[in-house]
């Protein structure tokens, strides 16, 4: 195994520049795994290398936004680099997204943020299996798998260079104009990410790569093992086996959501064992989590991070180690290397130590803005009035307050964006594309927290006479929203309730009621009355019946993970969560396992 060994960001310009460096140090080592696959450093330097020679013979250009929908594999990895090495910047699609929703991005697409017009996508990068799913249009295709140009292009680095300034990624994330956003990384922003001294223990030396890569954390979980030669292992397909991960694949480093990691802490934290550090964020944190985790795992390493898409992902980090105590909240923590925060009150002035102020971020690492939309670049990324001419912060919308010990503590949100299984999604892109569907005479969504600690999205409909049916409604959402920004319930009134001055009265709202659809049948068998009991205790509904659906009782992925463990532990039979997913009610599920067992 390569040494780990940290370099420093000044001394590179572009993020390809830093990683051909590690093809010279180690060119032999593992770069990317994927189960049985294994692509060294220098078979990942010369399949990208190809791949930007035919980017560039279709004419991309510099700074030219390059779309990538390929399959969960190592050709994630390979395209973002072509892309880079070509001069252009990756456009990363969920493969989860909706088409309608891919086509809007790849046509709106545009890499300034001081224009409206889009430009749009000349190539976009597939395979054969998104192809069979449905391809948003481009100029030209190039399937990964299935191009035969790919085996003629040429070896040599093509020898494009550009500067710090130069896009690397432009991702797309919730806007409250009923479209997503996309938010413009430099190449200097991913250097600051990948580069920075809190990954310099060699604890990441082999890092996993989980969450979908159209997502900030991918940057680190790409380009933090990449830059420092050392391998990103990806998960392999099916549900996340954590425990599997980390005995069979050897991982050191990974990130989890604080949902995921809050569930794992409860059903099982020893799976953690053997890792050197587990990254946590994007919503808030239980301390009785990182407790119990490092109770289980006392040599492990908890990293809290605080970030966005904005500020290339991560800006605040808090590392912790055992013995923990949990105090109120967990801390998100210090700057990291060259970032610069402010707590400023509404007219911009610091606030005292102790109290609370809107956060505002400052450094390189900043994005350069929102592409195409110079209005809200205008409006979250202001001047910095305490450096030098020039210089910018990025408003975060968060209130926190500075700790005696000099760490920073969240303590609100002050804008409309909400967390939503550690996603920030913006309410009103939600309420745009509900509202677009004829049928509707008013829509509100509002967040709030479920009986189970985790945020949800609800839709409260006013439908035309004989107009939409909560069920289309549903089905519209679903056609175009990804998965996490579809409500989770609907309600619906005869009218929204309305404040004296005329604005929505969010306190007058009534609570969705989470009750099965089904008239109730009674379970049975001793295992049927297991799996009701169960299902009750982990989506907290008093009385569940045979024909309860999971879904239909609130059920999403992080309480099914929680659900399936549960069953594990007292039935003692194997269950994954496509299991659940595919047979979703008590009934339904008791067969499954009856089948299961036959079959194993």
């Amino acid at each position: 195994m390569a040494a780990w060994r940290n370099s420093r960001r000044d001394r590179y310009t572009s993020v390809h520049g830093c990683f051909a460096d590690q093809v010279q140090r180690v060119p032999d080592e593992v770069a990317v795994a994927h189960g049985a696959v294994r692509l060294t450093y220098r078979e990942l330097d010369e399949r990208a290398t190809r791949l930007a020679h035919r980017l560039l013979d279709l004419g991309v250009g510099p700074q030219d936004p390059v779309a990538v929908l390929v399959s969960w594999s190592p050709d994630v990895v390979v395209a973002f680099l072509a892309v880079l090495k070509a001069g252009a910047c990756y456009l990363p699609l969920h493969e989860a997204y909706p088409l309608e929703r891919m086509r809007w991005i790849v046509d709106n697409v545009t890499t300034s943020e001081n224009t409206t017009d889009g430009a749009g996508v000349r190539v976009l990068l597939a395979d054969r299996a998104t192809q069979q799913r449905g391809l948003p249009d481009a100029a030209h295709v190039v399937l990964l798998d299935d191009d035969p140009a790919l085996d003629e292009a040429p070896t040599t680095d093509p020898g494009v260079e550009v500067d710090g300034d130069a896009l690397a990624y432009v991702m797309y994330t919730s806007g409250s104009t009923g479209h997503p956003k996309g938010v413009a990384v430099t190449h200097r922003g991913v250097l600051c990410l990948a580069l920075d001294s809190c990954w310099d223990s060699g604890n990441h030396e082999r890092t996993a790569m989980v969450a979908p890569y159209a997502f900030g954390v991918s940057t680190y979980e790409v380009w933090v093992p990449l830059l420092h030669g050392g391998t990103i292992v990806l998960k392999p397909p099916g549900d996340l086996d954590v425990r599997a991960l980390v005995s069979d694949h050897g991982v050191t480093g990974l990130h989890l959501t604080a949902g995921l990691f809050r569930v794992l802490a409860e059903e099982d934290p020893g799976c953690l064992a053997g890792v050197r550090e587990v990254m946590t964020g994007g919503d808030v944190i239980a301390p009785t989590a990182v407790r119990r985790v490092l109770d289980a795992c006392p040599d492990l390493v908890v990293r809290a991070l605080y970030g966005g898409t904005e500020m290339s992902s991560f800006a605040l980090h808090s590392p912790m180690t055992a013995p923990y105590t949990p105090g109120r909240s967990v801390p998100v923590g210090r700057p990291m290397d060259d970032v610069r925060l402010y707590l400023l009150d509404p007219d911009g002035v610091p606030v005292p130590d102790g109290e609370a102020g809107e956060l505002h971020v400052a450094g390189p690492r900043l994005a350069r803005g929102y592409a195409g939309r110079p209005d809200l670049t205008e409006q979250r990324f202001v001047p910095d009035p305490f450096a030098a001419p020039g210089e910018r912060m990025y408003r975060t919308g968060d209130l926190v307050r500075r700790t005696p010990e000099g760490l920073i503590e969240f303590v609100a949100r002050v804008g409309d964006q909400v967390k939503v299984r550690g996603y920030l999604v913006e309410p009103g892109e939600v309420e745009a594309v509900l509202g677009a569907l004829p049928g509707l005479a008013h829509v509100a969504v509002v967040a709030g927290p479920a009986d189970h600690g985790d945020q949800r999205l609800v839709a409260y409909l006013v439908p035309e006479p004989a107009g939409a049916t909560v069920e289309q409604v549903r089905e519209h959402a679903r056609s175009l929203l990804p998965e996490y920004m579809v409500p989770a319930a609907y309600v619906v009134l005869d009218a929204l309730p309305l404040t004296p001055n005329g604005k929505l009265d969010r306190a007058a709202l009534p609570a969705p009621a989470f009750t099965g659809t089904a008239a109730y049948r009674a379970p049975t068998t001793a295992r049927q009355r297991t799996l009701c009991t169960l299902f009750g205790e982990v989506l907290e509904v008093p009385a569940v019946g045979l024909d309860d659906s999971f879904f239909d009782l609130d059920g999403q992925s992080l309480l099914a993970m929680r659900l399936v463990g549960r069953i594990r532990a007292a039935l003692g039979l194997e269950l994954t969560i496509s299991d659940l997913f595919d047979a979703p009610t008590p009934a339904q599920l008791d067969k499954r396992l009856d089948q299961a067992g036959a079959t194993r």
